[in-house]
């Protein structure tokens, strides 16, 4: 019998083997074969199209080689640098003859990346290149890019809905309290909201008017842009009335639409097709609506950004998180490591720290923000660029910057810092555990979330998170040149839009990446004019570049939808992928945090794949 369960045994692992090889042989085949193009496309005459079924982001996800095995859906993301260089080329392009935005399942991004990129639209338009854009729906984010087109398209069984920043959040006090579970909070900050959806069933005053005042200058910001490059739009009523426009129209909110000037045109895909094909000629052989194309991807892959320079760029995009991440997420050690590894291997002459995050992990922030000090030591010129956001963590690596670039809409501040940890002893002794044993001082086998947390830990840890805070005022001081005490009033947790931290003092510009590589050629005694970045980033090894690659052909179940109905039903989907995130920070966020509870609610749709999976879970319990 033994003789016989060897040779199963040996049997199986053969097959075993087989398989495994068989399986990668295949995907390599595939790989092969997706990559067997040339390396720079052949671009030819027609129209850039800039479909947009996902959101811009600084840094897009890393996708994981496993992640079409688990099931998990790949949504489309677009590089904000890609997107505005590809349309800055397409002003002087003779071979585009006109950019064309597909909005239909546009994901949105931060209120800095939209006007980065909407003012690139308004460049092309006025050197005479026409820009349309099309939608089934217009919401804030997609009718803020396709406001600087020429010609706005709209389906005649569509509609624009404006909500203007902010939503509603969701507050678990009641579920903890419900569930025993005691959360034992340690802040300091009065605005420091982030931590208020585990202690509180709504939003405290000093939170609510912080993001009134946040919210309201961003939305006036959105008005003044859209009036400046539609100025015959009459948009109010659709901020304040929009029930008696559609009332009045009949329900026909397209036309509505169309008499108040925010579109210039009613149609379905094939009239615009048709409009498009006046512009960059008809395709032959094809269906009808059919136009000359050039792909996006296959533009930018043909005109790429320059990326061979002297002046060091390193992204910090995304939740700081302790140890190693992927592209998207920024972990501490990971953007170090950019850093020092360009240091030693490359031939910097200034560093360039582009920061589009709402901060997580103080530990991690500090990781990288001693990397950059590094390089400072080293005798190089910072400069910081940032983003959309750069929040808490997001503004502590930004510390060291000799000069500090933003925009007016960047969602910047939020000096404080927090900790969470919870504890089980309430809920446990519902089912009837508790717990006991010796401990020979007040800190043995604490923090004990399964026992609870004594007052001597805690103490501790409100003295540790005090004297953080303490550091995060002195850096600043020390930073922006300003006295701890004014440094303070500024700080408390409260986040501030772009216009306004110049104002106090904690940027100095605004400006793009562009204006800050200069910059930090300036600064370095480089020709700003002739001077390149060169990114300190990993590039996707062949295993994600495979598994985005075959996510991406065909499958649009990570995009937008694009009617009204659907898209706020998605948009609430987002809400509750935001809730399974604080479920997991909840469960998994140990540590001392430096994070922006208000910067989500106006960024982009995303999501880590383990608030999906977290948010897919939830959903497949509750039904919906």
């Amino acid at each position: 019998m033994k003789l016989v369960r060897g040779a199963w045994k040996l049997l199986v692992g053969i097959k075993d083997a087989l398989v495994l090889v068989a399986m990668l042989l295949f995907f390599a085949l595939l790989f092969a074969a997706l990559n067997s193009r040339p390396s720079t496309p052949s671009i030819k005459d027609g129209a850039l199209v800039l479909d947009l079924d996902g959101p811009i982001v600084e840094q897009p996800e890393e996708v994981a080689p496993l992640a079409l095995v688990s099931g998990q859906q790949i949504g489309r993301q677009y590089r904000l640098r890609d997107v505005v260089h590809a349309i800055n080329a397409a002003r002087t392009d003779s071979r585009v003859k006109a950019i064309v935005l597909d909005l239909d399942r546009f994901g949105g991004a931060y209120p800095a990346a939209l006007g980065e990129v909407a003012e690139a639209l308004v460049r092309v338009r006025q050197s005479g290149k026409p820009v349309l854009a099309y939608a089934t729906a217009y919401t804030d984010g997609g009718y803020r890019l396709a406001a600087a087109a020429s010609e706005i398209w709209l389906d005649r069984m569509g509609g624009t809905v404006f909500g203007g920043p902010g939503r509603n959040r969701l507050y678990y006090k009641g579920l903890i309290d419900k569930l025993g579970v005691t959360t034992h909070v340690y802040r300091v900050g009065k605005f420091k909201s982030a931590i208020e959806p585990y202690t509180r069933a709504d939003e405290s005053p000093e939170a609510r008017a912080a993001s009134q005042a946040l919210y309201g200058s961003l939305f006036e910001q959105w008005k003044n842009a859209v009036a400046q490059a539609r100025p015959k739009a009459r948009i109010d009523g659709w901020l304040t009335q929009p029930g008696r426009i559609a009332q009045a129209a009949n329900g026909d909110i397209a036309q509505a639409s169309l008499s108040t000037g925010l579109v210039d045109k009613l149609g379905d895909r094939l009239s615009f097709g048709r409009r498009v094909a006046e512009i960059a000629g008809a395709e032959k052989d094809k269906p009808a609506g059919s136009f000359k194309q050039i792909a996006y991807a296959a533009y930018v892959q043909a005109k790429p950004a320059p990326d061979d320079g002297e002046i060091g760029v390193v992204t910090v995009a995304g939740e700081i998180v302790d140890g190693k991440a992927r592209a998207g997420t920024a972990g501490g050690d990971t953007v170090a490591k950019y850093i020092l590894d360009g240091l030693a291997e490359k031939k910097l002459k200034a560093l360039v720290v582009r920061v589009d995050s709402p901060g997580g992990s103080v530990m991690a922030s500090e990781r990288i923000r001693q990397a950059v000090l590094e390089a400072k030591r080293r005798g190089l010129p910072i400069v910081v660029s940032m983003g959309g956001v750069a929040a808490s963590g997001g503004y502590w690596v930004s510390l060291p910057g000799e000069v500090i670039f933003a925009d007016p809409g960047t969602i910047t501040g939020s000096i404080g810092v927090f900790g969470i940890l919870p504890s089980f002893e309430k809920s446990l002794a519902k089912i009837g555990i508790t717990s006991d044993g010796v401990k020979l001082t007040p800190l043995g086998g604490q923090p004990d979330i399964l026992g609870g947390i004594n007052d001597e830990t805690s103490t501790m840890l409100q003295a540790t998170i005090e004297q953080v805070y303490r550091r995060f005022l002195s850096e600043v001081s020390q930073s922006r040149k300003l006295p701890v005490a004014r440094v303070d009033e500024i700080a408390q947790g409260r986040v501030w839009e772009g216009g306004t931290a110049r104002q106090i003092g904690l940027v100095d510009r605004f400006g793009t990446l562009d204006d800050a590589v200069k910059e930090a050629a300036k600064r370095a005694k480089l020709d700003p004019a002739k001077a390149k970045p060169v990114y300190l980033e990993k590039k996707p090894g062949w295993a994600a570049q495979l598994a985005q690659q075959i996510g991406k052909s065909d499958d649009e179940s990570g995009s937008a939808p694009s009617d009204v109905m659907a898209r706020i039903a998605w948009e609430q989907r987002q809400m509750l992928a935001r809730a399974a995130g604080d479920v997991r920070r909840l469960a998994t966020g140990g540590g001392i945090q430096a994070r922006c509870l208000e910067c989500g609610p106006v960024g982009p749709a995303q999501t880590v794949a383990g608030d999906q999976r977290l948010l897919d879970m939830l959903i497949a319990r509750i039904g919906l």
